[in-house]
C-alpha cells in the first residue's frame, strides 16, 4: 500500500509541474481503481503528453463519467469539452459535436464560471473555422471578458488570439496583428499552460505566414520552438517542428527542413490530423525543391488523405515533370473550389506560372491582377509585406518574359530579386536570378545573363536544388539539356520556284516566314534559325511545339496562296555552346530534323515518346515505324491531325 501510496503522491506532484513523462510513468504503476476523477484526468493529459492519444481518450472518458457520477457538472463539462478538441484534431467533427453539446447542456445549468469561457471560447473557434470569422467575434469576446474576470489567463489568451486570427481573415489586419502580438507574449513569459501556449504560437504564426510577414514570423516561430524544446513530450510540440521546417525552408536549409518536417509527421501521426497533413504538404513542398519528385508526390498524397489539400504544390510539381494539361486542370480546380483571400493568395503565384506554361497569358494576366487586389487588401502598417511585392514583380517577369518584352522583364525580375534577398529567401532569390538572365540574355546581354545564372546556380547547388541547379547549368552552356524542337521545311521549294518566278516566291517566301515565325513565338518558343527556306525552334515542351505546328498548318491552310510544310517534333537531349541560342546541337536536334525530313506534305509528325503523356486537343494517328538516315534502330512516330 506504501509503494502505492508512494507512486500515487509522485504522480500527482510530477502532474503539477508538468513533468509528464515522469507523471505517466508514475501513474501506470497505480491501479487505476486507486484513482480519483482528478487523478484520471491528470493522467489524461500526462498519456497525451507522450502522443497516446487513444489512451488519453480512454482516460478523459473515464473522468467525464467519474465526475457525472459524482454530480460534479462543472468538472464533467470540462471534460467534456476537452474530449471535443480531441476528436475534432482527429477529424471526427460528428463525435467532437457530441462533446460539445453535452458540455453546453451541462454548463446551461451552472452558474458563469471559467467552463463557460472556455465553451464560449470552443464556440468561436468552430465558428471561425467554418469559414464565419465575423461570426466568431462576439463569442471570442465573450470568452475573453467572462475569462478576464474569472482570473482565467489560458482562456483569455485563447480568446485574444482566436479574435486576432479572426480579424486578419477579415481584413482587420494591423488590428489582429496587435491581439495576436499581445497573446503570443502571454506564452513567452510563461503564464499559460503548455497546450494553450502551443497553440497560441500555432495560430499566430500561421496567420504571419498567411499574410507573408516571415520575419513576424520568423520571431514567433524561434520562441515557439525554445518553449517546444524545454517540453520532454511528445505529439502536440510537432506542429512547432512543422512551422521550424517552413522558416528553415524559406531560409534554404532544405536538408534539416526535411529532417525536421518528417520527425514532425512521425511525432503527430493522428496526434491532430490538420497538422500533420500540414507537415506532409510542407515535405511535398521541401522533396519538389530538392527534384525528389516520386518522394514529393507521396507526400503530397499522405497531405491529401489527412485532408489537406495538395495544392498549388502538386500542380507545381506536374508542371514541372512537364504534364502541363495535368497541372492545368489541377489549379484551375482548385480556384474554383477556393473562395477564402488568403487561401487563393497563396494558390494564385502557382496559376500565373502555370498558365504561362500553357501559353494562355490572358489567364496569366488576369490572375495576377487578382493577387495584386488580394495583397493590397491584406497591407500592414499600409505597406505590402515584402515577399508579396516580391511576387508580383517576378509575375510580372514572368509575363513580360512571355509576351517578349525583356526591358519590361529586366525591370520587374530585377525588383522582385532584390525583394527575395531583403526577405531571406535563398531559393526565391535565385529564382529571379535565373529568370532575370533570360531576360538579359533576349537583349543580347550575355555578359550580365552569365551573370545571373552564376549566381543562381552557386545559390542552388549550396541549397540541394538539383534540378534548378541543371536548369542553370543547360543556361550557361555547361550541361546536356532537354527540350523540344521542332523543324518545318517546305515541300517542293524548287518546283514552286520554277513556277512563280523569283519575285512572287520572294513575296511568298516573306508570307511565310512571317506566320511561321509568329506562331512559333506565340506558342512559347523560340526561333533558333532558319535553315533553308526551313525553321529551326525550340520549346521547353511538346505541348508549346505540338500547338505552334497545328497553328502554322492552319495559318497557311488559310492563306489563298501558300507552299506545302512538312513539320517535325522530337523532345531530346541537346547542348547550347557558349550559352548561346543560335548554337544548340546533339542528338535530339538531329532526331527531329530528320522526323522532319520523313513527314509528308502538310504533314504533323512527332515522336511517340515526344507525345506520350502529352494531352492535346488533337487526334494523333497510329505510331508508325520509321528508320531516319543516320539512325541505325528505326524509331515510332505519330501523325498530328491538325484539320
Amino acid at each position: 500500500m506504501s509503494q502505492v501510496l508512494d507512486s500515487l503522491e509522485n504522480a500527482r506532484s510530477a502532474a503539477a509541474r508538468h513533468a509528464w513523462r515522469d507523471a505517466y510513468d508514475a501513474y501506470s504503476q497505480v491501479d487505476r481503481g486507486e484513482l480519483t476523477a482528478l487523478d484520471l484526468e491528470q493522467f489524461a493529459e500526462a498519456t497525451w503528453w507522450r502522443g497516446k492519444l487513444d489512451e488519453a481518450i480512454n482516460l478523459r472518458e473515464r473522468s467525464y463519467a467519474r465526475y457525472s457520477a459524482d454530480g460534479a457538472g462543472l468538472d464533467a463539462a470540462r471534460l467534456a469539452l476537452t474530449l471535443s478538441w480531441d476528436h475534432s484534431g482527429r477529424g471526427a467533427f460528428a463525435v467532437s459535436d457530441g462533446w460539445f453539446k453535452k458540455a453546453e447542456r451541462l454548463v446551461e445549468s451552472e452558474p458563469e464560471s471559467t467552463v463557460s469561457a472556455r465553451l464560449a471560447l470552443t464556440r468561436a473557434i468552430n465558428t471561425m473555422f467554418a469559414g464565419m470569422p465575423s461570426e466568431a467575434i462576439p463569442d471570442f469576446e465573450h470568452a475573453f471578458d467572462l475569462a478576464r474576470r474569472l482570473g482565467d489567463k489560458d482562456t483569455e489568451a485563447l480568446a485574444l488570439v482566436g479574435r486576432g486570427r479572426a480579424l486578419v481573415k477579415m481584413g482587420e489586419i494591423d488590428e489582429g496583428l496587435a491581439l495576436l502580438d499581445e497573446a503570443t507574449a502571454s506564452a513567452v513569459c510563461g503564464e499559460l499552460q503548455p497546450y494553450s501556449a502551443g497553440l497560441v504560437y500555432c495560430i499566430t504564426i500561421s496567420s504571419c505566414n498567411d499574410l507573408g510577414d516571415y520575419r513576424r514570423a520568423a520571431e514567433w516561430t524561434e520562441a515557439a520552438n525554445r518553449w517546444c524544446d524545454q517540453l520532454d513530450v511528445t505529439g502536440f510540440p510537432g506542429a512547432c517542428r512543422v512551422h521550424r521546417a517552413e522558416v528553415m525552408r524559406l531560409r534554404g536549409d532544405l536538408a534539416m527542413a526535411e529532417k525536421q518536417a518528417v520527425e514532425a509527421c512521425e511525432e503527430l501521426h493522428d496526434f491532430e490530423r490538420s497538422v500533420t497533413a500540414a507537415g506532409y504538404y510542407e515535405i511535398g513542398e521541401i522533396r519538389r525543391r530538392l527534384g525528389d519528385f516520386p518522394a514529393a508526390e507521396e507526400a503530397y498524397g499522405k497531405a491529401d488523405e489527412l485532408g489537406r489539400e495538395p495544392q498549388p504544390g502538386l500542380a507545381l510539381l506536374r508542371l514541372a515533370e512537364g504534364k502541363v494539361d495535368a497541372a492545368v486542370a489541377g489549379i484551375r480546380r482548385t480556384l474554383e473550389e477556393r473562395t477564402d483571400p488568403l487561401s487563393r493568395l497563396r494558390t494564385l503565384p502557382a496559376q500565373v506560372e502555370i498558365a504561362i506554361a500553357a501559353s494562355d497569358l490572358r489567364t496569366a494576366r488576369a490572375a495576377r491582377n487578382e493577387l495584386e487586389q488580394i495583397v493590397d487588401a491584406y497591407k500592414i502598417a499600409g505597406r505590402r509585406a515584402t515577399a508579396f511585392d516580391a511576387t508580383l514583380h517576378e509575375m510580372d517577369g514572368r509575363i513580360s518574359l512571355a509576351e517578349d518584352d525583356s526591358e519590361a522583364a529586366v525591370g520587374s525580375l530585377r525588383r522582385a530579386r532584390d525583394a527575395w534577398r531583403e526577405v531571406g529567401a535563398p531559393h526565391e532569390t535565385a529564382q529571379a536570378r535565373m529568370l532575370l538572365g533570360m531576360a538579359f540574355r533576349r537583349q543580347g546581354d550575355e555578359h550580365a545573363a552569365n551573370a545571373e545564372f552564376d549566381a543562381a546556380l552557386g545559390t542552388f547547388e549550396e541549397i540541394g536544388a538539383r534540378l534548378d541547379a541543371e536548369r542553370a547549368k543547360e543556361l550557361l552552356g555547361r550541361v546536356q539539356m532537354r527540350r523540344t524542337f521542332l523543324f518545318t521545311d517546305i515541300v517542293d521549294s524548287t518546283r514552286l520556284l520554277e513556277t512563280l518566278g523569283n519575285d512572287k516566291w520572294r513575296r511568298l517566301l516573306a508570307r511565310h516566314d512571317d506566320l511561321l515565325r509568329e506562331r512559333i513565338v506565340q506558342s512559347g518558343g523560340e526561333v533558333i534559325k532558319q535553315v533553308g527556306d526551313g525553321f529551326f525552334a525550340a520549346f521547353d515542351g511538346p505541348r508549346g511545339a505540338i500547338e505552334a505546328a497545328v497553328g502554322i498548318q492552319r495559318a497557311l491552310a488559310d492563306e489563298i496562296v501558300a507552299p506545302d510544310v512538312r513539320i517535325g517534333v522530337h523532345t531530346g537531349g541537346a547542348f547550347r555552346a557558349n550559352g548561346k541560342q543560335s548554337d544548340y546541337g546533339g542528338e535530339g536536334v538531329h532526331v527531329a530534323a530528320r522526323i522532319g525530313a520523313t513527314a509528308g506534305a502538310a504533314e504533323i509528325l512527332v515522336s511517340a515518346e515526344t507525345i506520350d503523356g502529352v494531352g492535346t486537343a488533337f487526334p494523333v494517328s497510329e505510331p508508325r515505324s520509321e528508320l531516319l538516315k543516320g539512325f541505325e534502330q528505326p524509331i515510332d512516330v505519330v501523325s498530328v491531325d491538325w484539320r
